[in-house]
């Protein structure tokens, strides 16, 4: 057990939960518990998918290898499929006193009305009640986990993939514990649907605003943006922002933006969220070392904070390297969105761009294997063109006695790095290797 367990943390991400952003983020929460952590995964939001064990061995490995963290899984039980750690642990009461007891708990991506079904089903919504209401250990959750602990709570799927009319579902109301009756919406700041509105968990403006009259009139919208977090600390009655992006407190319309960085008491974002509190919010006060990870993660980039961002920012490299014909920086800008790509592939969520963003990196890749390919020719293509008819120039001049005028032509193309050789069977030209340092060659005129 961690020797802090009992100055518990709530904590909301976004999005990105297993991406390279939030690696700082996720250790800050580990130190917080000063020691080593009983640490679950919670499956459920995902645990019918078929591809279900794989998403939590990457889970695993990604907490594994950038946190530091060793977890185990508490499975969905419904699908009857033991832990991948402790077989036969598919016991509902062992699943339960697995979380009960867990320094840290964890729960991302899925779908949010399969997880909240099984939750209440299972009785866990309470476990998790109980964590948050007695302050007890780091509960993390995140997307999808994170629709479910409002009062009120969005089914994403069957609205946005299914065509579904916009409702609430009963949500797990764990911040109802904390006087904050809203409806969490993460993913708030989406921008995937390019042409068409996809913000607020691919909602969309008009869709919220319809669901927004359906709320009681003391709650709110509570929006967290991707690769943002919103960490409440149950022992300091504190609220944090963290990362790119900012926590919205919409009412009626009505928006209050939190950004990154701030840190307010719990009492000011009750207010705000019942209405109560004027919509001025202090200026944010950033950490140092704010953003430190995914500055790493896509080094040589801007910062970007998203995968469709970096990819932006290494076209714009690779598109600036090319026009000033610098290989050198074309190819490390290749080099280093394979490396940014590959970062991204820990994500838990099954594709968050990857695909586009390979057939990116392949088209800088034929792009620079089509100007190596001209290059590989040079400078002997392009001279031999040019050389040919100034030889057979010369050779005219030399016959009509002109050697002054041959002996120019000789110093004009010396001047350019490549010397001649006059033969009984006419001139040949040499790339001057000391010029360049170029491997030398050679062509006759003929």
């Amino acid at each position: 057990m961690g020797v802090n367990a009992g100055n518990g943390l709530l904590v909301l991400m976004g999005s990105g939960e297993t991406s390279p952003t939030m690696v700082t983020l996720h250790r800050e929460l580990i130190a917080h518990l000063g020691g080593d952590a009983d640490a679950v995964i919670l499956e459920t939001p995902y645990g019918f998918q078929v591809n279900r064990d794989d998403i939590s061995n990457r889970a695993r490995e990604y907490f594994r290898r950038s946190v530091g963290l060793a977890t185990v899984i508490a499975p969905d039980t419904q699908a009857g499929a033991p832990s991948i750690d402790a077989p036969g642990s598919g016991d509902v009461d062992k699943v339960r006193d697995l979380v009960r007891r867990a320094d840290w708990v964890f729960s991302g991506p899925g779908s949010p009305s399969y997880a909240l079904n099984r939750w209440h089903t299972l009785r866990l919504g309470e476990i998790l009640r109980e964590r948050v209401a007695r302050g007890y250990g780091v509960t993390v959750m995140a997307s999808a986990a994170a629709c479910t602990v409002g009062f009120a709570a969005l089914p994403v799927y069957e609205v946005y993939k299914a065509g579904h009319p916009p409702v609430w579902l009963t949500g797990l109301d764990l911040l109802g514990t904390l006087g904050l009756p809203v409806a969490v919406i993460p993913h708030y700041d989406n921008a995937e649907g390019g042409t068409h509105d996809t913000r607020f968990c691919y909602l969309g403006e008009p869709r919220l605003a319809a669901l927004e009259q359906e709320l009681p009139y003391e709650s709110a919208v509570l929006g967290i943006d991707e690769h943002t977090a919103v960490i409440v600390d149950l022992s300091t009655s504190l609220v944090r922002v963290w990362g790119r992006g900012v926590m919205t407190i919409r009412r009626r319309g009505a928006s209050v933006p939190v950004p990154g960085g701030t840190t307010l008491p719990l009492k000011q974002l009750r207010d705000l969220v019942t209405g109560t509190e004027p919509a001025v919010v202090p200026l944010p006060r950033r950490p140092a070392d704010a953003g430190a990870a995914h500055r790493a993660a896509t080094a040589g980039t801007g910062g970007a904070a998203t995968l469709q961002e970096a990819v932006a920012a290494a076209e714009l490299r690779f598109d600036s390297a090319q026009g000033a014909r610098d290989a050198g920086t074309m190819a490390e800008v290749a080099v280093e969105l394979e490396s940014v790509i590959a970062a991204w592939s820990a994500d838990m969520e099954e594709d968050q761009g990857g695909e586009w963003a390979r057939t990116v990196l392949h088209g800088m890749i034929r792009r620079l294997a089509h100007a190596a390919g001209r290059g590989l020719r040079e400078p002997e293509h392009t001279l031999g063109q040019i050389l040919v008819p100034l030889l057979g120039l010369r050779r005219r001049l030399r016959a009509d006695g002109a050697y002054d005028l041959a002996d120019e032509v000789r110093e004009a193309v010396a001047a350019g790095g490549v010397r001649l050789h006059d033969t009984a069977e006419g001139s040949e030209w040499r790339w001057d290797e000391e010029t360049d340092g170029q491997q030398t060659g050679s062509r006759s005129p003929a």
